[in-house]
């Protein structure tokens, strides 16, 4: 057995509390409710809320800004209404995957090749504003040529827009997860 080892940030917790929506990262005492109601860890194991919580305490900012757990929070918010404290652990995803973006740990190509966002191919765009209409999020928005473009970071990669897109413009790829997923209910 093989001793891991990994480098802490003392100040980590600290930078993702000050930050909006996590705030009350340090209301957290463990209790597991987030966890029991996330749909996404009933199916990936390895992706706990209450685990991620205890990292960003433990301070390992590079393990948990490095991984793919960030971008596999849905954004559904079932975490929320369940939490006794009103952490908003979806709102703590939210911090994480800015931090990831900001310190470079993610670019936003990787995120649309990950298939964690859609992208809009411009030359194929018509500018129908179907992905405005259907995308519940209002995330899709059209830009001063006219054309529709999606913030990478606040697209929630549910692949409505993708499919609704009469012109076929936006491309969403299959994420990782989602191969996981199919591969695991397969067998």
């Amino acid at each position: 057995m093989s001793l891991q080892v990994f480098t802490t940030s003392s100040g980590f917790s600290t930078e993702v509390a000050a930050e909006l929506g996590g705030e009350h990262l340090n209301s957290c005492f463990a209790c597991g409710a987030c966890s029991s109601a996330c749909p996404v860890s009933m199916a990936v194991p390895a992706y706990d809320p209450r685990k991620i919580i205890h990292m960003i305490r433990l301070g390992m900012e590079e393990r948990l800004l490095s991984s793919d757990l960030l971008w596999y929070c849905s954004g559904c918010r079932s975490c929320v209404p369940v939490c006794p404290q009103n952490v908003g652990f979806a709102d703590i995803m939210t911090v994480l995957r800015k931090l990831a973006l900001k310190k470079g740990y993610v670019t936003l190509e990787q995120l649309v090749e990950k298939g964690k966002a859609a992208q809009v191919q411009r030359d194929l765009c018509v500018s129908c504003l179907t992905c405005i209409r259907v995308c519940p999020w209002d995330i899709p928005k059209i830009d001063n040529s006219g054309v529709a473009t999606i913030d990478p970071t606040e697209c929630r990669a549910c692949g409505i827009c993708a499919g609704e897109c009469p012109a076929q413009a936006i491309v969403l790829n299959q994420a990782e997860d989602e191969r996981l997923l199919a591969a695991c209910c397969a067998n």
